[in-house]
């Protein structure tokens, strides 16, 4: 049966973990930003709304008439995440610019979104809006990519290390993806991948992506969306809800922690002690966040670091000594490289099961 005949409007699936591109158009293809200031705003609403809904913004792009975001939400809240933000804009807006009625083209558009590879491509895609304008996408290279630089709206020139990296946005793993030994080398490798799409036709950029309306991802992650999706219009949640959630469910804390004191020849009192020095506590926040879905506030709950804000500096405080020469430099990066490897391992086999 053809579900999205007899359906007003797709169902929106939701679950933990669950990663999405979202996009919002104006309604009727009006402008959504009119000046700097209404994107200053909206960024500042959108940061207000990640920390509240304890969602991962992954990045963001603002053009015009439109905006995209990447984010994945561990509590399984996307619905109530974009109506806060959306509604945050429009009452805005709307104040500012003496108007009423709607600004968004109804409902937000979410697709679900495979990880891996499909999540690079599309970082890299959504990067490129700002230069695959009418004006700009016929122009040279070189030229193109001095307009790239120049964007200030959108999460590119943080990744790229063009400036500051902005504080309600995860770098991590869009970082980890790419690759490299310390964080110059991912932000430099981040921009080359990026900015080979230059290059690269709309049909090139998009290859491998299917047409599905609610998801992009391999096949097998297409036919899991749609099998839920089904379920959801049927009104029924089992058995395919569980299935799906178990194949995208993170690894569990304690195995975690407990793989942790294994590499580090740690225990578990020494991750919620304070320690002067110890790398220890910032290796658990960066597992924890990466393979528990965890978000930072998350983690300083677990870690006793007190807040969201500590556990990035503990991040940032590891980058450094990861990226350091010394020898133990160089064996924390081995620990830290069998960790994360071992760590994959079991979060692939779990996916599996």
């Amino acid at each position: 049966m053809d579900y999205s005949a007899i359906m007003p409007r797709h169902l929106r699936i939701e679950y933990p973990g669950a990663i999405y591109h979202v996009f919002v158009r104006g309604n009727a293809k009006q402008d959504v930003f009119l000046d700097g200031r209404d994107r200053e705003r909206f960024l500042e609403r959108l940061a207000k709304s990640v920390e509240s809904y304890e969602v991962r913004l992954y990045l963001y792009c603002l053009m015009r008439n439109h905006y995209h975001l990447l984010v994945e939400t561990p509590k399984a809240n996307i619905s109530r995440f974009m109506q806060s933000v959306e509604t945050g804009h429009t009452v805005y807006f709307n104040l500012k610019h003496d108007r009423s009625g709607h600004l968004t083209q109804g409902r937000f558009g979410a697709k679900l979104v495979e990880g891996d590879r499909y999540l690079l491509a599309l970082a890299r895609y959504l990067h490129l809006n700002p230069v695959r304008t009418k004006r700009l996408k016929n122009r040279p290279v070189d030229e193109r990519r001095r307009a790239l630089h120049r964007y200030r709206w959108s999460s590119y020139r943080s990744y790229a290390g063009l400036c500051r990296e902005a504080d309600f946005v995860d770098y991590g793993p869009m970082q980890h993806l790419v690759g490299g030994r310390n964080l110059t080398s991912k932000r430099k490798q981040f921009k080359a991948f990026v900015e080979a799409g230059l290059k690269m036709t709309e049909e090139e950029l998009k290859r491998g992506w299917s047409e599905s309306p609610r998801a992009i991802g391999s096949t097998e992650f297409l036919h899991s969306v749609d099998k839920l999706y089904q379920a959801e219009v049927e009104g029924s949640s089992e058995p395919t809800d569980i299935a799906f959630r178990k194949a995208l469910l993170h690894l569990e804390t304690g195995e975690i922690l407990e793989a942790v004191c294994r590499e580090l020849d740690c225990t578990l009192e020494d991750l919620s002690a304070r320690r002067r020095g110890s790398s220890v506590k910032a290796v658990a926040a960066r597992m924890l966040w990466r393979f528990a879905g965890m978000t930072k506030r998350q983690v300083a709950c677990q870690l006793g670091l007190g807040s969201g804000a500590a556990v990035t500096w503990q991040m940032k405080k590891l980058e450094d000594e990861l990226s350091g020469r010394g020898k133990d430099s160089k064996r924390l990066r081995k620990q830290v490289s069998r960790l994360e490897s071992c760590l994959a391992r079991a979060r692939s086999h779990r996916s599996r099961v």
